[in-house]
């Protein structure tokens, strides 16, 4: 048997996985446990790049880690680590850095887009933008290098990235002798859920609870975002490049949300009831608030039974940290080796 493939992907540390995070991500990564060996993160040092409170981001990151395991990550048969807990990372973020370009920094797009979010400019003449923020991109590759990963699942939004992380991997070896595989993209099928009170706009935190599900959330709470939705919103039924019907922004967000929890059957019906002009919008908020509430209290029913039968979790999190340690200390040993530098003393 060939050598299973390794994958490697990464997550924002937030208090609240949503639904959203869920179908788009980690449910993918879920699926991938079965035929690839994989490393997932919590990426809290990127989380350093935008104004955070400190306990906040150390709070919000173990929750995402027990959201992953409660979510379906095995931590018996994949690696799941907070970023932070493994400074052999970091470390080879430095040595990486003096294989990266500052012309390959600033022509990445995300630094340009969060930068002008923050104000442009720095000190007194205007907003702080960190250098963090253009040095992002050389500690994702340092992530994903670090554990020499084949395949990473990412969205349009990081594809630049991950071409920067393949020429570093291309310039490492081709200076220093083969260390990097240059890592390729992993194309999967994943379902794309927008905001509940705005589907125009993707499912979010940061505007507010009224936009996003919570994969956690109280059955209550889910049935009345669920209620409240936008349906149709003005923009008559059209028929998509393929030839196939599509509905209001607002009524195809509930048919995705509802097909995705495990109903395509009622979720297609609906979709030709709609068309027919027979649809009955409560009936469709019905059904999805009923598919949610089962999925979510499923997900709460094993999320408490990680945190009864934990009862040392920074000590799970600091294991998991070894864990990934080992291995990214592995390739740091032979970047220093290869590189020129000297290994500290033991």
């Amino acid at each position: 048997m060939p050598p299973r493939k390794r994958v490697y992907s990464g997550i924002q540390p937030t208090a609240v996985m949503t639904v959203g995070n869920y179908f788009g991500a980690v449910q993918n990564w879920v699926r991938l446990q079965d035929e690839c060996d994989c490393v997932y993160c919590v990426v809290d040092l990127h989380a350093l790049t935008a104004p955070y409170d400190a306990a906040e981001l150390r709070r919000a990151s173990r929750e995402m880690f027990v959201s992953l395991l409660a979510a379906g990550i095995d931590p018996d048969r994949t690696t799941v680590y907070i970023q932070s807990t493994v400074p052999e990372q970091t470390e080879l973020c430095w040595l990486l850095a003096n294989l990266t370009s500052l012309g390959d920094l600033s022509r990445m797009t995300q630094f340009k887009e969060k930068s002008g979010l923050l104000g442009g400019g720095s000190g007194e003449d205007g907003a702080f933008i960190p250098a963090g923020l253009l040095f992002y991109p050389v500690l994702q590759a340092a992530d994903i290098l670090a554990y020499r990963a084949d395949r990473v699942p990412v969205g349009q939004d990081q594809s630049q990235h991950l071409e920067l992380s393949r020429r570093i991997a291309r310039r490492f070896n081709s200076r220093f002798g083969y260390l990097f595989p240059e890592p390729e993209t992993l194309h999967a099928t994943v379902t794309k859920v927008l905001s509940p009170a705005d589907p125009t706009r993707k499912m979010s935190k940061s505007l507010g609870p009224r936009h996003y599900i919570g994969l956690f959330e109280e059955e209550d709470s889910v049935r009345r975002k669920i209620r409240s939705a936008v349906t149709d919103s003005g923009v008559a039924p059209r028929t998509g490049d393929t030839g196939e019907g599509r509905a209001s922004p607002g009524i195809e967000n509930l048919l995705t949300l509802l097909a995705a929890c495990g109903h395509a059957d009622d979720a297609r019906r609906m979709r030709d009831d709609y068309f027919a002009g027979t649809l009955r919008y409560v009936d469709l908020k019905g059904l999805t608030a009923d598919a949610l509430a089962v999925l979510t209290a499923a997900m709460r029913e094993r999320r408490a039974d990680i945190l009864g039968r934990e009862k040392d979790l920074d000590g799970r999190i600091m294991a998991m940290g070894e864990q990934a340690r080992a291995m990214a200390g592995e390739t740091l040993a032979r970047a220093r080796e290869k590189m020129g530098t000297f290994r500290p003393a033991t």
